[in-house]
């Protein structure tokens, strides 16, 4: 192996790296053998090179002369590491497609293609990876949920490395897909470091929430005897530690051991992780208000504002007269809105140990509820409410609504 390239060679890895077609085409159709050829440094192969740099059409090319799509570099990464490391969509789609395993290990850390995904935020790669990961055979061999907590050298999962990397996009879907929110790596960050510890540390708000939400333990130690809100102290997230001070209120947390809200379709489910983010939220504003700390407004709440007087009467709740009914329960075809729904689901404080919740009950008519669906209101309806709920200005009546819950928990039990 030559220590440098000759011109043709270095001329060929810039018409890819460019993503320049022709000229691709063209040195190979002259010279067919540089498709072998890798760089001299990090051993980086053409298909590594158009994977990282995102050049579709010449990977494609490289993938169509049969190049393997499993090729190494001196770091052991495959081309699908590099694309999911850039967040190249269309290359990890194309890598896929030809066969790509999305269970290699590289050599710098022990990462899988899923790592590098969440490390480096690109939750859409992460759901092409996860999408792929269900009908492969890694699921049928490895099963998915063990996928989803893959671990790397140092026992980081990819749900360690999202909430590290300060990425709530990455964190919820994660979540959403069985991966377990209480567990320890080994050696990564401070060792027994949980996601919750991770992300308390690096002070990320939205991913404490999300974390909260699916019920991760304020509680939990690491291996040096400490619990999250004593790491955020320790980095000055004042914010951050205040929602994980053990003896602040208890967040919803998302009921998701329940089957009927593991088979919920899109939109219901959309509707009621809007409002329990939002009853979540509510609680925030009360403890960071006695702490002194003003939080910042969530992404994405700058939308329209349209008002929900508009809803008639025979729209609202009959629970808490105060939000449009958007969930209804099938079977017996009672309709309540998303907060009150969840106050019936939620348990505030989740038991892992425990076996599944009991049931809840319809609250009008007391039968069991087996599926919930989004309501058939006016289409018009809707749209408000999901944008209001999106203005957490213009809510008002939260604490009504969480009183409520409380009222809904008792007539539970």
């Amino acid at each position: 192996m030559h220590h440098h390239l000759s011109s043709e060679e270095q001329g060929f890895f810039s018409a890819v790296q460019s993503g320049d077609f022709e000229t691709v085409k063209e040195i190979l159709e002259y010279n067919s053998s540089l498709i072998h050829l890798s760089t001299v440094y990090d051993r980086s192969s053409a298909l590594h090179v158009a994977a990282a740099n995102g050049q579709i059409e010449v990977l494609s090319l490289l993938l169509d002369r049969s190049v393997k799509p499993d090729l190494l570099n001196r770091h052991k990464q495959t081309p699908l590491m590099l694309a999911a490391m850039h967040g190249k969509i269309s290359c990890v789609t194309k890598l896929i497609e030809a066969g790509a395993n999305i269970l290699m290990f590289d050599s710098v850390n022990g990462r899988t293609c899923l790592h590098y995904a969440a490390y480096y935020g690109h939750s859409d790669c992460l759901q092409l990876i996860l999408s792929a990961a269900r009908t492969s055979q890694v699921a049928a061999s490895w099963g998915y949920s063990r996928f989803v907590n893959i671990r790397d050298g140092k026992g980081a999962t990819p749900l360690h490395l999202a909430a590290r990397q300060r990425r709530p996009e990455c964190v919820h879907m994660l979540l959403d897909n069985g991966a377990l929110v209480c567990a320890s790596t080994s050696r990564y960050g401070f060792p027994g470091s949980t996601p919750l510890h991770l992300a308390a540390r690096s002070g990320s708000l939205d991913c404490i929430r999300e974390l909260l939400a699916w019920g991760a333990d304020r509680l939990q130690r690491d291996a040096s005897g400490r619990i999250p809100y004593m790491v955020a102290l320790k980095n000055h997230h004042g914010a951050c530690a205040a929602l994980l001070n053990p003896s602040s209120a208890e967040p919803l947390v998302w009921p998701s051991p329940l089957k009927f809200i593991s088979e919920l379709n899109h939109e219901a489910k959309a509707l009621l992780e809007h409002a329990l983010m939002e009853a979540n939220r509510e609680r925030e504003k009360t403890i960071l208000k006695k702490t002194g700390y003003s939080l910042p407004s969530p992404s994405g709440s700058d939308s329209d504002i349209d008002n929900l007087s508009e809803a008639s009467d025979t729209e609202l709740c009959c629970i808490c007269f105060d939000q449009v009914c958007t969930i209804e329960v099938q079977e017996c075809g009672h309709r309540m809105c998303a907060q009150c729904t969840l106050a019936l689901c939620c348990h505030n404080k989740p038991n892992p140990t425990t076996a599944c919740p009991s049931v809840p009950l319809c609250p009008f008519c007391r039968s069991n509820i087996v599926r919930l669906v989004a309501a058939r209101v006016k289409t018009e309806t809707i749209k408000t409410v999901m944008s209001t709920s999106q203005s957490l200005e213009n809510l008002g009546g939260l604490g009504t609504r969480v009183r409520e819950a409380a009222v809904l928990r008792a007539y539970q039990q």
